[in-house]
């Protein structure tokens, strides 16, 4: 307290009309809503052009680390001019061994050929192992 001009009485004086939690703001901060952000994405998304794609019931993204990024009941919109997709929804991340079956599954086709393919790309990644 020495050099500040403070004394005893004053920082009594202050305790005793402090009120509890904190002093009074003046000034309410301003946050931005989400809905703002997500309105500037949606015009920049017009700019390219992209329009919706609809009956698709789920996106799969396949990463380079083994897992893979599901999305159910995405909402899908493509620009084919700009090589443009948008993908949102509410991603899963999952293991690749924990989505192969369900993968063959919705690819349909001929099932034998896929198993064919999934084993080589199995023997694949155990011949980088070794």
């Amino acid at each position: 307290m020495v050099g500040t001009g403070m004394t005893r009485e004053k920082l009594e004086k202050m305790a005793q009309v402090a009120r509890v939690g904190g002093v009074r703001r003046r000034h309410k901060a301003v946050r931005k809503s989400h809905s703002e952000v997500d309105t500037k994405l949606q015009q920049n998304l017009k700019k390219l052009g992209v329009s919706p794609i609809a009956d698709i019931e789920e996106v799969n993204f396949v990463m380079e680390n083994g897992t893979v990024m599901h999305f159910a009941h995405p909402r899908v919109q493509a620009s084919i001019q700009s090589n443009t997709y948008v993908v949102t929804g509410n991603p899963q991340t999952k293991s690749v061994a924990e989505m192969v079956p369900e993968m063959l599954a919705s690819m349909g086709g001929n099932a034998a050929e896929l198993q064919r393919i999934k084993e080589m790309i199995e023997k694949e990644g155990e011949k980088k192992a070794e």
